[in-house]
């Protein structure tokens, strides 16, 4: 009973982020994809890190506006090292363009919705899979005692 008690408190406060990889590049002219795709196919939350790899480019957070009009002018964020960490810290929206001219327009934009780690199913129970495997893995540890 105690070794089921210690696997459950290790599960629930095993809560962390994840870190998604992206190459950070001008789209080819004829993708049908885009990283609105990309992003739209992933499950963002608060704590989560998006590393963004590109080469002789940029990468900045802006507003939805700048974005929209693919403004570079006033970024929320701005790196240029090739290798940027993102952390999320907020459920918002975080919009993303290049800042290497013309890279916008041609598509190398992103938006990112990240939720808050509130609205998960991750909670103090195990999920309900885990949950009966443990319960099944109790009952046999009874039975053998």
């Amino acid at each position: 009973m105690f070794l089921w008690l210690v696997i459950v408190l290790t599960i629930s406060a095993s809560v962390s982020s994840y870190e998604h990889k992206l190459n950070w590049v001008v789209p080819p002219a004829n993708s049908s994809e885009s990283f609105n795709d990309w992003a739209s196919n992933k499950r963002f939350q608060v704590g989560d890190i998006i590393q963004f790899k590109y080469k002789k480019d940029s990468v900045m957070q802006v507003t939805k506006e700048s974005y929209k009009q693919c403004n570079s002018s006033h970024p929320r964020f701005y790196s240029n090292t090739g290798k940027t960490r993102f952390m999320f810290d907020h459920s918002v929206p975080y919009y993303f363009i290049s800042g290497t001219s013309g890279h916008c327009e041609k598509g190398q934009k992103m938006i990112v919705e990240v939720i808050s780690r509130d609205h998960t199913t991750t909670s103090a129970a195990p999920p309900a899979a885990f949950a009966v495997l443990l319960c099944f893995f109790s009952l046999s540890l009874y039975f053998v005692a």
